[in-house]
């Protein structure tokens, strides 16, 4: 079997290397990829969101099976594309249609969606330009801070909490009239859940999924979790307040349901879901929906599946998932971070990477470099992780943590507490 898989951040890479291991898998190839996919496979000079640079790639490779890791192209409707191309049509996308990965596209739909399924979630209420009028009267029912989403995709800046009624006021008319282009044309203002959060995923083939090991990933740039939001500066799986009861409320109030929920609306979901929860005094609550794996979370997450991750894959593909076997690894499995200076703001590209070589017991999963020459350099804020296995989560930390240390660029920075909390 031939697969692509679309995109270049960590989760691709983690996707190549487990994909890679099964005796299933003749080659792989990563459009656009980074210089760690490239070490188990072949990367292509392709924007994903270029369906026809898509369709070109699969014919050219004769690709049996194409792996969609980033939310845009599945938004943008690369499925469909697919789907409605005779030349292409029978190649399985692993990844949702349009209209199902408005689970994240549309936070309105994702949050009537759950209204309408009876799944938990923090209580809303959505407003255009012309309902602004009501956007203060709203916010004054609910106590501060103030959640608010834009509804569509804004590159991880479309979620806003803030402590001022004022404030809110103004971010909400402020997205309203363009601050964040179409994906703000409505806005989602949510009741304020405190808890804390946690991410669980699944797989499915539109009638039954699988069960991945769920994580915890830290967003803040800073220690302590303070400082500004990002892409995710660690992850830790398994989380350890997901214990057996509290799973079992996650899959009777929430999977089953949303599984339930899509094919009752003739919506055929076919690959990874990502539970965006939050646990308030032991009862889960959703917060979002993604239509992929998360990142970093896939670092930690792929690499506790003992099994051959492709037998899910091609379980999605003909429809028999049940069937497939999936072992997950006891241990626990970390991953911290190493960003660029600057990073979430401004920073510069183009940084030596050294020290690579110097890691053992570890596995270093590529993010934001690429290969220049026979060196690797940055080419992003969020530049690479180091995934290390342990029998608690202290132990894989430290591995992580003294990988780290081998690893030199110029800025580097890493939180140096991730799983602090636990």
């Amino acid at each position: 079997m031939n697969l692509l898989i679309l995109g270049s951040g960590g989760r691709e890479h983690a996707l190549t290397w487990k994909l890679a291991q099964s005796k299933k898998v003749s080659r792989i190839f990563i459009a656009p990829g980074n210089a760690g996919t490239s070490e188990s496979g072949t990367n292509l000079n392709a924007d994903p969101g270029n369906f026809q640079d898509v369709k070109n790639i699969v014919l050219k490779n004769k690709i049996d099976i194409v792996v969609v890791g980033p939310e845009a192209p599945l938004v943008e409707g690369i499925h469909d594309f697919f789907l409605s191309d005779p030349d292409i049509r029978n190649i399985p996308v692993i990844g949702p249609d349009k209209s199902a990965a408005r689970l994240e596209g549309s936070k309105d739909f994702a949050k009537e969606f759950l209204i309408r399924h009876n799944i938990p979630t923090a209580s809303y209420r959505s407003f255009n330009k012309e309902t602004a009028a009501g956007v203060r009267s709203y916010l004054s029912t609910l106590n501060p801070p103030y959640v608010i989403k834009a509804d569509g995709l804004a590159a991880g800046k479309g979620v806003l909490i803030i402590d001022s009624l004022d404030e809110a006021e103004k971010e909400v008319l402020s997205i309203l009239n363009g601050k964040f282009g179409k994906a703000g044309e409505k806005v989602v203002i949510e009741q304020f859940l405190k808890g804390i959060e946690l991410s669980v995923f699944i797989i499915t083939d539109g009638h039954t999924y699988k069960l991945l090991p769920e994580a915890k990933d830290y967003k803040r740039i800073g220690e302590g979790d303070k400082g500004l939001n990002t892409g995710g500066m660690g992850a830790v799986s398994p989380v350890p307040f997901a214990d057996d009861v509290f799973m079992e409320k996650v899959r009777k109030r929430i999977i089953d349901p949303t599984v339930e929920g899509l094919a009752k609306e003739n919506i055929t979901y076919k690959g990874f879901i990502f539970f965006g929860l939050i646990n308030v005094s032991g009862e889960p609550f959703v917060i979002e929906y993604n239509a992929r794996l998360g990142d970093p979370e896939s670092e930690v997450v792929i690499p506790r599946i003992k099994s051959d991750l492709f037998e899910l894959i091609e379980g999605v593909a003909e429809g028999d998932l049940q069937k497939r076997i999936l072992e997950i690894d006891e241990r626990y499995a970390t991953t911290v971070m190493a960003v660029s200076g600057g990073y979430p703001g401004d920073y510069e590209k183009g940084k030596v990477i050294t020290g690579l070589n110097g890691v053992t017991e570890s596995v270093v999963f590529h993010a934001g470099t690429k290969s220049d020459g026979d060196k690797v350099v940055t080419s992003g804020g969020r530049v690479l992780s180091v995934t290390s296995w342990g029998n608690s989560v202290k132990e894989a930390l430290s591995r992580s943590y003294y990988n780290l240390s081998f690893i030199k660029f110029d800025g580097i920075y890493f939180r140096r507490d991730i799983g602090f909390d636990l």
